[in-house]
């Protein structure tokens, strides 16, 4: 006899972070004019996960971070961290954040900061050493552990910065630009260092523009545009019916017999493009003519041209396609 279902409903992943009608109003000038920095957002990280914010300069992902890190105060609406509210300070301890423009004392070397740090957090003084040399190497700053920050490059500075940021174990990582002044060897470098932190349960929330990096890191990515969430989702997800093109390659038939755009052809073998609503008379075609289908090959959108179509839908109506007199 089989057991009879179980009626629970299946438990969610808990939100390591969490936005709920979140918004952030400035007023800017000697009027005192509002300025919409944030539109109310909703948002749930999931623990354990890597999560990309993207959008334009100006969305309002910085916004968004420093309101969740408590370096400004939402106009409406709340947010927790780790389970517990952005504005108590008891969060902090869960967090592990490197700003998108980290400013230290430059007159402490690498090993310097990386204990001060510890300290902050009450780590003694052997796990302090421990861990401070263990980041330096994963990191490849060991031989620059005792020069003074001042004479770090750019790049080194975001590499010691990551160090600070997950130092002291967090649950949740919160990186804003993190590749910003990395070479190719530095970027491949902390994407290595995120993953990792996933693979260990921690939560990575991270703002970036470089969206080859948050196409190769991401579970999911949040879309912001003019302080409007406009998508949310695995990015297969938010790619899948921006279908524009079809690649489909055919035998036993020449290229001038097949509608669409020829692309290449092997001498058996021919690869041509065509619209998605022009895919079914296209097979027809080819099969009365005793052609045989290959591949149907759906060619998706790119992120990158979905967060330009999202950013120009965001754009106010020209009036002049309104019908309204200019």
């Amino acid at each position: 006899m089989q057991p009879a279902p179980d009626p629970s409903p299946p438990i969610e992943r808990p939100g390591a972070i969490q936005f709920q009608g979140l918004e952030k109003i400035y007023r800017s000038g000697f009027f005192m004019t509002k300025v919409v920095g944030l539109k109310p957002i909703d948002l749930s990280v999931f623990q354990g996960e890597v999560f990309g914010f993207i959008g334009p300069n100006g969305a309002g992902k910085t916004t968004a971070i420093k309101i969740l890190v408590g370096l400004h105060r939402a106009t409406a609406g709340k947010a927790w961290l780790a389970g517990i509210p952005h504005d108590d300070p008891r969060c902090r301890q869960h967090l592990g954040f490197l700003p998108e423009r980290p400013y230290f004392y430059t007159h402490l070397s690498g090993r310097e900061l990386l204990d001060f740090y510890g300290r902050l957090f009450n780590l003694s003084a052997k796990e302090r050493a421990l861990r401070t040399d263990r980041l330096l190497e994963r990191v490849e700053l060991t031989r620059f552990a005792d020069v003074p920050l001042g004479k770090y490059s750019k790049g080194m500075l975001q590499r010691v910065g990551l160090c600070q940021a997950i130092l002291h174990d967090p649950e949740v990582i919160v990186l804003d630009e993190p590749m910003s002044g990395l070479d190719p060897s530095g970027r491949a470098l902390v994407r290595e260092i995120i993953l990792e932190q996933r693979d260990l349960g921690r939560t990575v929330f991270f703002s970036s523009h470089v969206l080859h990096d948050v196409e190769t890191l991401c579970d999911r990515v949040g879309i912001l545009v003019d302080g409007t969430l406009r998508g949310v989702g695995r990015i297969e997800d938010l790619l899948e019916n921006r279908v524009r093109l079809i690649e489909c390659s055919f035998s036993g038939i020449k290229a001038g017999q097949v509608p669409g755009k020829h692309i290449r052809s092997d001498g058996e073998r021919i690869w041509v493009h065509v619209l998605p609503n022009q895919l079914e008379s296209v097979l027809a075609q080819v099969n009365q003519q005793g052609g045989k289908v290959l591949s149907v090959v759906p060619m998706r959108e790119s992120l990158e041209q979905l967060l330009l179509d999202e950013m120009e839908r965001a754009k106010p109506m020209n009036p002049k396609r309104m019908g309204v007199l200019a």
